[in-house]
């Protein structure tokens, strides 16, 4: 775990840094109201949607949750933001080295880790849950948490899935959901069409949420 590949890049190393600081910035003058518990005792598998990302890695900074991170350039970005949050992480993803990173995140998950996925991420289709998340849950034998939220001031970017990039002082509403316990017997897509459901009935939740707080701001990316 903690793989970094471009590890003498100079480039990577400030702009990881001043992105961690920007979501501080983001998290410390944001009014965040949670739904739910956000604190699930024990091991368990933390799910939400691409474009939702930076949420979880605010509300879970400091608890050595591990993550998934691609191998690319862009992903070492994220991987040093997570190490900087006190997340740990596995390189990988479904188009590079997901077998090893799958096999890597259920030994984590066995081992007491709780575990953050994105099931749409890194490529799409938005808002699709793809079944490795399911199949990792299952084989660890931990639950999965399904999350959401809205964001009342964003930069919405053109992205495959319009990535959500948050401003300061706005309010964010998170949503957590009821774990989602997947059986050894279960099937796996019907599993992970169930989580799809939930993930984005809980979005929408959470937009509604918002929406009777005041509505929200966005700026075209």
């Amino acid at each position: 775990m903690n793989e970094l590949i471009y590890k003498n890049s100079p480039s990577h190393t400030i702009l990881s840094l001043l992105a961690w600081l920007y979501i501080q910035l983001v998290g410390k003058t944001s009014r965040i109201n949670i739904t739910g518990n956000n604190d699930h005792p024990g091991a368990a598998v933390y799910a939400l949607w691409h474009r939702q990302e930076v949420l979880m890695i605010y509300l879970h900074r400091g608890r050595n949750i591990c993550g998934l991170v691609s191998k690319s350039k862009d992903g070492e970005y994220m991987a040093r933001i997570l190490k900087l949050f006190g997340f740990t992480f596995v390189r990988g993803s479904t188009t590079s080295g997901g077998l090893m990173a799958l096999r890597g995140l259920i030994k984590a998950a066995r081992e007491g880790y709780s575990v953050a996925i994105t099931p749409d991420g890194p490529r799409g289709p938005i808002f699709k849950v793809q079944p490795g998340i399911v199949y990792l849950a299952q084989k660890a034998g931990v639950p999965i948490i399904p999350v959401a939220c809205a964001l009342s001031r964003k930069k919405i970017l053109r992205s495959w899935d319009k990535y959500q990039f948050p401003l300061p002082f706005g309010r964010i509403e998170a949503v957590y959901g009821q774990p989602l316990h997947v059986a050894e017997t279960d099937d796996v897509a019907a599993k992970s069409a169930e989580l799809e459901k939930t993930l984005n009935a809980l979005t929408e939740q959470a937009e509604n949420l918002l929406a009777s707080n005041g509505g929200s701001t966005s700026v075209g990316g």
